[in-house]
């Protein structure tokens, strides 16, 4: 609560250094049918990403088998960061779509941009998690039970909402130094790191640089790691069975899929100088609404414990329902 106070407080000492109090979103389209259509289609989106992982959530929640495996608990962390996620950026762009004029405070930018960042930043450490997860499951299955313990698993997730808090507080404290003193208008529809670049009314090189740094290098080598350590376990299957074979490569196909729908679209963001790409809007509407929609449904669409466990939720809420 204490942090929450100081940032607002930040926000609040930051702002009065501005003559901007709000910014404007050009959005992903001027056109009337075109913004009637795309409100119907986040909507419907946002609606689906919140029940899917909220349903993977409840379904792990309330399965002691699938509780009792880190992977699964994993799994729910994960569907609960895609759930924030997707609630820190999608709703504005929704409400947006019925607006021929798009506005967004000067805190309400700062706060859109602090959690991004932080749901984000989780989530990158999660899935490195995961694939630790995987790596001592198939290299060393003597030793699973005694690596990934109750408390190694609660470290981790600690650890996971740690480096989110601090990838995304050092974020927005650089961005609260930038003077905003004239150009408000935002050639997009969400508040991010490069479109306030070309804003600031400063030389932004530096802080150019340090996006780069923070969020694009980040970015490389955690993916390379990712790569490397799918590679590993890919490797080692070849002393499998058939049978493990089929499994393993089932379970990792799908945490590969996921990392690749994340991490691909951030590369093309951030690993460049700050400069405006015509395809800028796609790519991010790519990794804050389709990644978090598509997850639940990789993890879940080849993955028989799950569904069983999905199937069993659902034969309890309609025997409640029917009971009333």
């Amino acid at each position: 609560m204490l942090i929450l106070v100081a940032f607002g407080f930040s926000l609040e000492i930051m702002q009065n250094h501005s003559f901007v109090t709000e910014f404007v979103f050009l959005g992903l389209s001027q056109n009337p049918n075109v913004q009637k259509i795309a409100f119907v289609i986040f909507l419907l989106s946002y609606m689906a990403t919140l029940v899917g992982n909220l349903l993977i959530v409840v379904t792990i929640s309330s399965s002691s088998v699938l509780l009792s495996s880190p992977m699964y608990l994993f799994l729910a962390f994960l569907s609960l960061l895609d759930a924030c996620y997707s609630t820190a950026i999608t709703p504005k762009l929704i409400v947006d779509s019925l607006y021929e004029r798009k506005t967004i405070s000067f805190a309400g930018c700062m706060t859109q941009i602090f959690a991004g960042h932080f749901f984000a930043g989780a989530e990158v450490i999660v899935l490195t998690v995961m694939a630790y997860d995987r790596y001592v499951a198939m290299c060393k299955p003597l030793h699973y039970s005694s690596i990934m313990n109750w408390r190694l698993c609660g470290i981790l997730m600690g650890v996971a909402w740690t480096g989110g808090f601090l990838h995304s507080i050092i974020q927005i404290l650089f961005v609260l130094q930038l003077p905003f003193c004239g150009p408000k208008v935002i050639d997009h529809f969400v508040c991010d790191l490069y479109p306030l670049l070309e804003l600031a009314c400063t030389d932004t090189h530096v802080f150019g640089f340090f996006v780069l740094a923070n969020s694009g290098f980040i970015c490389i080598i955690i993916f390379s790691f990712l790569l490397a350590s799918y590679g590993t376990i890919l490797f080692s299957l070849r002393v499998h069975s058939n049978e493990g074979k089929r499994k393993a490569l089932s379970t990792c196909g799908s945490h590969i899929a996921v990392v690749v729908l994340f991490f691909v679209p951030c590369l093309i963001t951030y690993v460049r100088p700050p400069s405006t790409f015509s395809f800028d809007k796609m790519v991010t509407i790519f990794y804050t609404v389709l990644a978090p929609l598509l997850n639940p449904l990789i993890y879940t669409i080849r993955n028989k414990e799950v569904k069983n466990a999905m199937i069993n939720v659902w034969s309890r809420i309609m025997v409640v329902c029917n009971a009333r």
